[in-house]
């Protein structure tokens, strides 16, 4: 039998449009972060693999996997200054996120993003301030964690998009 990504019920609250700037960057990104999985439910790891938009090397898994590796470096490496072990890609292999996903792994994935979302929401949750920088520096300067929340907001935002294109070219399925 083949395997598939599990089908998941669409429970995400609208937004509450009257929340302090914390509490709406947070809003938005756990928005986004629960969009992840209604993106790749029901398709095999052959279909999450698959690079659907000619012209195009991104497929649904890579983009996963990609989104894992942004939310450790960030909320791990940046803002807790801790150099942890590359996910997927590497400075001799920059887009293995993207380039290397298979079948096989696509429920491993699936998981680590999940763990890395967990882990990202305790490190996110033990900063009470916005203003605060990381203990990591990027480019050789501090980042704070009002920045690298806009920053995962943004980078959520454009994948989504890249994803709904491509899990439409897969099935036609498509959806906010």
């Amino acid at each position: 039998m083949t395997w598939r990504a599990p089908e998941v019920e669409d429970t995400r609250p609208d937004l509450d449009m009257t929340l302090d700037e914390r509490a709406t960057l947070l809003d938005w990104l756990e928005l986004y972060r629960a969009t992840v999985p209604l993106k790749v439910a029901g398709l095999t790891g052959e279909e999450l693999c698959r690079a659907a938009v000619p012209g195009s090397s991104l497929s649904l898994l890579g983009v996963v996997r990609h989104l894992a590796e942004v939310e450790r470096y960030w909320c791990t490496d940046i803002l807790l200054g801790q150099e942890t072990p590359d996910l997927y890609s590497t400075r001799d292999a920059p887009e293995a996120c993207f380039d290397a996903a298979t079948a096989e792994g696509a429920e491993g994935d699936l998981r680590t993003f999940d763990v890395e979302v967990e882990r990202s929401r305790r490190h996110v949750a033990a900063v009470p301030d916005l203003g605060t920088s990381g203990q990591g520096l990027r480019h050789g300067e501090p980042v704070s964690l009002r920045w690298i929340l806009s920053h995962l907001i943004e980078e959520y935002a454009r994948h989504l998009g890249h994803m709904d294109m491509l899990r439409g070219a897969i099935d036609g399925r498509t959806g906010y």
